[in-house]
């Protein structure tokens, strides 16, 4: 394959800076990157694409959540702890009502850039470069902040590396153990009225586990039980970074992004001749790609030709992020062409980034009714079409904040500005999340009692 982990370098790269004012800098970096340990491994990557080829096929679920952009002023154990926990939550409740395996796929350790509508901000009269990400530059409006600094992306390196060595010992030392489902709850989700429901399902679990144990089956020698597999991802936006990171796996032979086990092209970076495509092509981690309004599905064919020409099931994850009101119009010609073609797809459900949204004093913003609508919507989209509705994709964190509107608790404008600390876009937190996860395991439990 006329392929290299720096062709992309030949084409156009969109949404990543070019104002360093150190350019032979930025090259030591990301050379002293590429000596550096791989945060994954090519075989965790492997088994990530089995497992979303068992989704394809209607035989798992893909639960892929986390924070829209980490920050190294948030960067702390318990608040990794706690979104990880409220996945773990999430997932059980999915599995509950699916009665199918739940693939869990954190946007944690790594996801620190993001694309953005312009490339400048204005303040009072002063026009500094937009703040795109720890990694890249500082949210303070001061120039020194808002300069591109190459030492970012070592610190976004450890930060990474930390993360992830904390939730390899959640997901593999016990904490994770479904004997301690009673134990994840988190404290201000108490009094959510979901709490009572996740309590009783929790119940049910332990039941089982004790019936199981007292028919002679050790729960500490079953390894679903004990254990869980958790996976990363992030945008591949940094392409440096990420090329950097690309090595050639000693098993297969071939080139892995071990950045992540999974990446995505982002809506506005998925040019076919464009740089980031270019990337992806080459890697044989599973590929995400953000699918929106402007995408039809002439090009989305053309996409999948050139990133899984061999329609490898589990290589692809079709990411769709419409809006409430564009779901249906836009996402149906997508899925009915795709389906037509009979491509071995992943589609999942993005209804964050569509749904944005600012308040009239300019705070941004999502209504939990806009992002249940538009799950509502690609789940009937993609069964009335004759395709498999694989997963979802939400921007969610632990902490208690309130940066999206409704959901149990009933969060409204006036409450937004008591704990807004998003550095970027709105997120749900644990409650708002857990209220979701329970409506999608009823919707699941419907269908799995009608037929459907």
């Amino acid at each position: 394959m006329d392929w290299t982990p720096d062709s992309w370098r030949e084409k156009t790269a969109l949404h990543i800076p070019a104002d360093y004012p150190n350019p032979a800098a930025l090259e030591a970096v990301e050379k002293e990157l590429s000596g550096y340990p791989p945060l994954v491994f090519a075989g965790e990557a492997r088994t990530l694409r089995q497992s979303l080829a068992n989704v394809s096929r209607g035989e798992a679920f893909l639960l892929q959540g986390g924070d829209c952009a980490e920050s190294f002023k948030e960067f702390h154990p318990n608040n990794i702890r706690d979104t990880f926990r409220v996945l773990l939550q999430m997932a059980v409740v999915l599995t509950f009502g699916a009665a199918l395996p739940v693939i869990k796929v954190g946007r944690i350790a790594g996801q620190f850039a993001k694309p953005r509508s312009s490339p400048t901000e204005s303040i009072d009269g002063q026009t500094l470069p937009s703040y795109r990400g720890d990694n890249i530059n500082g949210m303070e409006f001061i120039s020194e902040a808002r300069t591109p600094d190459p030492q970012r992306l070592l610190k976004a390196y450890g930060h990474a590396a930390a993360t992830l060595n904390l939730i390899r010992a959640f997901a593999t030392g016990g904490y994770a153990d479904l004997r301690n489902v009673h134990k994840w709850n988190l404290e201000f989700v108490s009094g959510n009225p979901q709490e009572n429901r996740y309590r009783a399902l929790a119940d049910k679990i332990s039941e089982s586990i004790t019936f199981m144990e007292a028919c002679g089956v050790d729960g500490s020698d079953v390894r679903a039980i004990r254990e869980v597999d958790f996976y990363t991802s992030h945008e591949a936006l940094l392409l440096g970074f990420e090329a950097a990171m690309t090595r050639v796996d000693s098993t297969s032979g071939k080139w892995y992004d071990t950045s992540a086990h999974m990446v995505w092209i982002g809506d506005r970076t998925r040019q076919p001749d464009g740089a980031h495509v270019e990337f992806c092509r080459g890697i044989e981690n599973p590929i995400g790609l953000k699918c929106g309004p402007s995408l039809e599905a002439d090009e989305l064919l053309h996409l999948l030709d050139i990133l899984n020409p061999a329609d490898e099931a589990g290589r692809i994850v079709l990411i769709a992020r419409f809006g409430a009101d564009k779901a249906e119009r836009g996402l149906a010609p997508l899925v009915r062409k795709i389906t037509a073609e009979g491509r071995k797809v992943v589609w999942s459900c993005d209804p964050m980034h569509g749904n944005t949204i600012k308040t009239d004093g300019g705070t941004k913003t999502r209504h939990v009714d806009s992002i249940l609508s538009e799950v509502g919507t690609f789940f009937d989209v993609c069964r009335a079409e004759g395709a498999i509705p694989g997963g979802v994709h939400f921007e969610m964190t632990g902490q208690n904040v309130t940066e999206c509107l409704g959901g149990s608790q009933e969060i409204s404008e006036a409450d937004l500005s008591s704990r807004y600390h998003t550095h970027c876009d709105p997120r749900l937190n644990a409650s708002q999340a857990l209220d979701l996860a329970f409506i999608l395991a009823d919707r699941f439990k419907e269908s799995r009692l009608s037929g459907v």
